[in-house]
């Protein structure tokens, strides 16, 4: 009988779902700016609202979204028993070596980065997605006529609301729809909230940094023809671009709107 360990249950094994749920996590974090960057259209919300319902409703969509749902669990998770492992094999420091001269910052501290990140998600899911599952969000309409291709909008009254429509009436499209714009407006104009969104996109800067790399290290892509285009994606793209992106947005609701 062999006394080997299951690849899951081992060390590498731990590493590698850590890093093929974490690249996941990144191709989502690209589809999901792609589409919160409408927040910045002066449309009240119209392109923004639109693409909440096509995200919730849509079933590829929704399958899509449970595996993220999970990856993001299997990845906290994992690295938690990473995290603890890690500390039981070390338990005392070397006397003569001092590891934090030869690791960056955030690789010493991906536990506490990826906690604060956890935090946010969470905090992020029960100001948007549970109030707009829960039907907690506001109500609006949209009418747009096709003939010049002006829209306007109002407010809509609960008991007139029933899920999303599209109807169009004397050349004028009506659409009805749950206004997570509004909600998103609202969130952001408390400056705590803001400042921890910040706070947050900063964590997830660093936690990208090392993270990006280091899941394509474990997956054994090391290639010098490849490495370069590893590192400034990670750090340029998902370690810049990305939280900036998303950082601008609460700042822009509240400094700008």
């Amino acid at each position: 009988m062999s006394n080997s360990k299951p690849v899951l249950s081992s060390s590498l094994g731990r590493k590698l779902i850590m890093s093929l749920t974490g690249i996941f996590l990144c191709t989502f974090l690209v589809v999901h700016l792609i589409g919160n960057l409408q927040l910045f259209k002066n449309d009240e919300g119209y392109a923004f609202n639109n693409y909440a319902y096509f995200m919730t409703h849509f079933t590829p969509i929704k399958v899509v979204s449970y595996l993220l749902y999970a990856s993001i669990i299997i990845h906290a998770i994992y690295a938690l028993v990473l995290t603890l492992k890690n500390r039981a094999a070390r338990p005392i420091g070397y006397a003569q070596f001092d590891g934090k001269a030869n690791s960056k910052w955030s690789s010493r501290n991906m536990g506490i980065l990826g906690t604060v990140i956890l935090v946010f998600l969470a905090t992020h899911m029960q100001n948007f997605w549970w109030k707009y599952h829960n039907d907690q969000v506001p109500y609006i309409e949209y009418r747009t006529d096709l003939a010049t291709g002006k829209t306007t909008s109002q407010e809509l009254d609960a008991a007139d609301f029933r899920d999303y429509q599209v109807t169009v009436e004397d050349n004028v499209e009506i659409v009805k729809a749950r206004d997570l714009y509004k909600q998103v407006d609202f969130a952001f104009q408390n400056l705590g909230l803001v400042i921890f969104y910040v706070i947050a996109m900063i964590a997830l800067s660093f936690h990208l940094i090392h993270g990006f790399k280091s899941a394509f290290q474990t997956l054994g892509v090391s290639h010098k023809k490849y490495v370069p285009l590893i590192e400034f994606l990670g750090v340029w793209v998902f370690g810049v671009i990305i939280p900036v992106a998303f950082a601008l947005m609460p700042l822009y609701f509240y400094f700008v709107k």
